[in-house]
């Protein structure tokens, strides 16, 4: 059974719980105050007399009516049913026989009527109106998900260009090192293609890419840059969102490296009691202006992913130090 299925099974039995202690309360109230099971009994069956029909005009539309039209746009067809459900379902009352009524409850009649329609004018109300909000959130939740995969996706293309570049130069100088590079790259695009279509993956996962990506990273690295990272995981099986820190990485190495100036370039990892530190430091080269596309766009990638996820349980740091080193720090609470 799907998620949404269970997801659906779980509202049908909360709603018939809800109906059902509505439809009982009344009795049970009066048995509860009087002690007497027969006035209990009375006090239930009033309240089933107004009340079910009600319950069953609700039912039908919160399942059928208000999804199969109204939402459709079949308005017409939508009222035209419920009346008929309504006269349905309240025959008991509207079909009543008058001649059985003193003539001094005729007036007294009317307004039983009138109260009938209200209640199930009301249950066809709270139906649209939940529905409706379901609809909305539905709506929304798509959205945020498309959103999500659309940052989860933004790992520049340039990176793969790049280094397979970087891969077909080691041929000609160390072969062994290109075939072990190739194996690594194979192995960081299997997880981003197969691995990381869930909301959250297992750390030990994340860490592994985030190597095979830095190592990856480096063959664009010559003698003036120097690169280090510190990895310290307590818990691999702790779960995070996929790929979020990929942007943060790769913009540490485009801004940080410098072919002609020593530069430095440090990526850090820690976890411990539900704790996840990243840390990202690198030499501040700002590129010229007529390289500065994408600049900043890890950055807001990053943080729109984390005010989506983890809103409320994220601290973010952004400062360039005294040192002209830039220093990104996310906080997470896993």
């Amino acid at each position: 059974m799907s998620k949404i299925q269970i997801k659906d099974v779980w509202l049908f039995v909360a709603q018939v719980l809800l109906l059902s202690l509505t439809l009982l309360s009344p009795g049970l109230i009066s048995y509860i105050t009087s002690h007497n099971p027969q006035l209990a009994w009375e006090s239930l069956t009033v309240s089933a007399y107004w009340l079910a029909p009600a319950i069953v005009v609700y039912l039908l539309n919160f399942y059928l009516c208000v999804p199969l039209l109204w939402f459709r746009h079949r308005r017409w067809q939508f009222v035209v049913i419920n009346l008929v459900l309504i006269l349905a379902s309240n025959a008991h009352v509207v079909f009543n026989d008058l001649s059985l009524l003193p003539e001094n409850l005729l007036a007294g009649y009317s307004s039983f009527l009138i109260f009938a329609l209200l209640v199930n004018l009301m249950a066809i109300g709270i139906a649209l109106s939940i529905r409706y909000v379901m609809r909305q959130g539905e709506k929304k939740q798509k959205e945020v998900e498309a959103e999500l995969a659309w940052l989860k996706n933004q790992i520049n293309p340039h990176f793969l260009f790049n280094t397979l570049n970087n891969i077909s130069s080691l041929t000609q100088i160390d072969a062994d090192k290109a075939q072990d590079t190739v194996m690594q790259l194979s192995d960081l695009l299997r997880y981003a293609m197969y691995e990381t279509n869930k909301p959250k993956v297992a750390l030990e996962g994340e860490v592994e890419f985030m190597r095979n990506y830095i190592e990856l990273m480096k063959l664009r690295c010559n003698e003036m840059t120097k690169v280090s990272e510190t990895i310290e995981v307590e818990d691999g099986k702790a779960e995070v969102a996929p790929l979020l820190f990929i942007s943060l990485i790769e913009n540490a190495f485009k801004h940080g490296m410098n072919s002609n100036v020593p530069a430095t370039i440090d990526i850090s990892l820690t976890q411990k009691d539900g704790t996840l530190v990243f840390i990202s430091d690198n030499t501040n080269n700002p590129k010229p202006t007529k390289d500065r596309s994408g600049s900043g766009i890890g950055l807001e990638n990053t943080r729109r992913r984390l005010d989506l996820l983890y809103q409320g349980r994220y601290q973010w740091e952004q400062t360039i130090t005294p040192e002209n080193i830039y220093h990104v720090k996310i906080t997470l609470q896993l």
